[in-house]
């Protein structure tokens, strides 16, 4: 297989991790393309919508996170193979998506609005869907979102899971998780004790 190019900024969280932590568990090599945030706007205009992760195949490229998730969790084994286990596994990444596409925009706002936004969103859509990804975790028995085992969609939820404990969305209290989805917090601690998604991590240097 030839090397795969990913290409996301250079942090570790976001909507690019999880299929970096995929292909770091398949044992796939890639090029880890982190494009600083100084450096996006002349880069922008490469990407096919504008927007990043993008993944590089033999010099074709495929954009939009999940169906980058789904393909290296295809490489990687970790995504189902069944297809009502895969409708699953999309479900619960797609669920993470439509949280973010609410909360990515709040970072290009002046601080004023940023409070005003964010707050509202700890009020209700955040705990929403923390709530709801609790339940279908809770549907498949409480360990994994699909196949019972880890998948991309596991990835996605805990690298969430990370960023809204982390700190770093202020005006979002850290503890949402804790108090709304306390099965989530079971989960994101079952993944960054995997020793593939600890080994990633140990890799880098930084705690899960």
């Amino acid at each position: 297989m030839s090397q795969l190019k990913l290409t996301y900024f250079d942090f570790h969280g976001g909507r690019g991790e999880p299929a970096r932590i995929a292909l770091s568990i398949g044992g796939i090599p890639f090029e880890d393309d982190r494009v600083a945030f100084t450096d996006w706007e002349h880069r922008k205009e490469a990407t096919p919508f504008g927007g990043l992760p993008v993944l590089e195949v033999e010099g074709k490229t495929v954009s939009q996170s999940n169906a980058i998730n789904r393909y290296v969790g295809k490489l990687s084994d970790l995504y189902p193979s069944d297809p009502w286990q895969s409708a699953l596994c999309d479900e619960a990444m797609d669920a993470v998506e439509e949280v973010l596409s609410e909360i990515v925009p709040t970072m290009f706002l002046s601080e004023k609005e940023r409070k005003t936004r964010r707050e509202a969103l700890a009020a209700g859509p955040i705990p929403f869907y923390l709530t709801r990804l609790q339940q279908r975790l809770e549907t498949q028995g409480g360990r994994y979102f699909a196949a019972d085992r880890l998948t991309v969609a596991d990835l996605k939820v805990f690298v969430l899971i990370r960023q809204l404990k982390s700190g770093v969305l202020d005006h979002v209290p850290t503890d949402l998780p804790d108090r709304f989805a306390p099965k989530l917090i079971e989960h994101y601690t079952r993944v960054k004790t995997d020793p593939a998604v600890a080994a990633y991590y140990a890799q880098h240097g930084i705690n899960a």
